[in-house]
């Protein structure tokens, strides 16, 4: 196993202690992505105490701001790639009930493979993967997973205004969305604040830290769904990218 003590040591900021079981998940996690990367394009991060800090952590990070530990919270994470955030939050948070998503089928055959050789599904909590655009299975016309999540989370995925309409249609009135940010959020922030109030959420604090033990500094923008979104939104697939809101 690689040693994850600088990773344990972070973690110790968020109040968080990982099990051996959680620690060889996070091991098999890292080998399965190192893998799988020499195949396809998962990550350009691929040094191991790398992708601990900035994947792995960054990931685990908004447990700063929302409380992952209550019972039977459905998350759906928009654009999740080669699993981030969803991954590292379901082996910390295992009574997590989580929704991967994206457009991309080969990257849900890796997170297919991590889901099952780290057996992430449990009697607490499930995993699953969603192969599509996110505009289309949050249409009003057709959107069986539309408003049916306590929080949908995203990182690094697009501008704000347009991942609000990517992601808040799936958020049931009274949860919230959660962006991961680097410092491009302050230019975003104008827009993305209107397009958030078009899609029946307000937005509610963005939050400014350093990653644990480093000066690598991080935005987490929190919005809360108020009112259910406009059957107008999501536009049809393109058009959020091409022009966003606002």
């Amino acid at each position: 196993m690689n040693n994850y003590s600088q990773l344990i040591e972070d973690l110790k900021e968020y109040n968080i202690v990982l099990s051996d079981e959680q620690l060889n998940q996070f091991d098999q996690y890292f080998n399965l992505l190192i893998e799988w990367n020499q195949k396809m394009n998962l990550t350009a991060i691929t040094e191991f105490n790398d992708v601990c800090k900035l994947h792995f952590l960054d990931s685990i990070s908004a447990c700063q701001y929302f409380d992952f530990t209550q019972n039977d919270l459905h998350i759906i994470d928009i654009g999740t790639g080669a699993g981030f955030p969803g991954i590292p939050l379901k082996i910390v948070f295992p009574n997590l009930n989580v929704t991967l998503f994206d457009s991309l089928q080969k990257r849900l055959n890796f997170l297919n493979e991590v889901i099952e050789q780290l057996h992430l599904n449990n009697d607490c909590g499930k995993i699953e993967t969603v192969h599509g655009r996110a505009e289309d299975y949050a249409a009003y016309r057709n959107g069986e997973l539309r408003e049916k999540y306590d929080l949908a989370v995203s990182r690094a995925v697009a501008n704000l205004a347009t991942l609000s309409e990517f992601c808040l249609p799936y958020v049931k009135v009274g949860g919230q969305f959660i962006c991961y940010k680097g410092e491009k959020i302050f230019e975003e922030l104008p827009n993305g604040k209107k397009a958030i109030h078009l899609l029946g959420g307000r937005f509610n604090d963005l939050f400014e830290f350093e990653l644990p033990n480093s000066d690598i500094k991080r935005y987490i923008c929190v919005s809360d769904k108020v009112e259910k979104t406009s059957k107008n939104y999501p536009r049809k697939a393109g058009i959020p990218a091409k022009n966003p809101l606002c």
